[in-house]
């Protein structure tokens, strides 16, 4: 199994960090063609705007939204978030609408607001899931086939799924705990294959 990470900008390296402590190989991805032979992508936290801009000046937009179609996984966290989003708040940057949620650049504030809380996910098990916000989203909207799998005390969503799709507010790759990372392998097909 291959799984690509998003290398335009952002913390990609994290990502590809935890990926191998699971024994999964993890592809830098910065040209559309190399998308082809992966199993799913990862869409890191960084600068939504430079992000959204970056993947338009390299063509990522549609072979992205055609892996979406195509029922591979993708998981967006905090900026990544942003791109997954069917709508955000602000006219940039602009998302690839593959999810049924809004979403609220900066929504917790600026870095001096950033914060951690521990958090119960579905699906994890009871032991709680440390979260690490940083210049976080706020998920303004989740749509009829959104599952919410975390929120904060007050009820605000954090984690979501929806199918092959996988979005967080928080950085789970900051953390030791590779769980959610391993969820989101799992959502991965078993017969999935880098030629399928």
């Amino acid at each position: 199994m291959e799984v690509g990470v998003l290398a335009l900008q952002g913390d990609f390296a994290e990502h590809i960090a935890v990926l191998k402590r699971l024994g999964v190989t993890g592809r830098e991805i910065r040209l559309p063609e190399q998308l082809e032979n992966i199993n799913g992508l990862i869409i890191p936290g960084g600068e939504s705007t430079t992000l959204s801009r970056l993947m338009s000046i390299y063509s990522m937009r549609e072979p992205i939204e055609q892996m979406s179609r195509q029922g591979k996984a993708i998981w967006g966290t905090c900026a990544g978030m942003i791109m997954v989003a069917q709508e955000i708040t602000e006219e940039d940057p602009v998302p690839l609408k593959l999810m049924d949620i809004g979403v609220l650049r900066n929504g917790f504030g600026r870095q001096v607001d950033s914060f951690e809380q521990d958090l119960q996910v579905i699906d994890l098990g009871p032991a709680p899931f440390h979260g690490v916000f940083i210049r976080a989203p706020v998920i303004t909207r989740v749509g009829r086939e959104v599952k919410v799998m975390a929120t904060l005390p007050d009820g605000q969503p954090v984690a979501v799924r929806q199918g092959n799709l996988l979005a967080t507010s928080f950085h789970p790759e900051l953390t030791a705990d590779n769980r959610l990372h391993q969820y989101f392998l799992d959502l991965i097909p078993q017969e999935s294959s880098p030629s399928a």
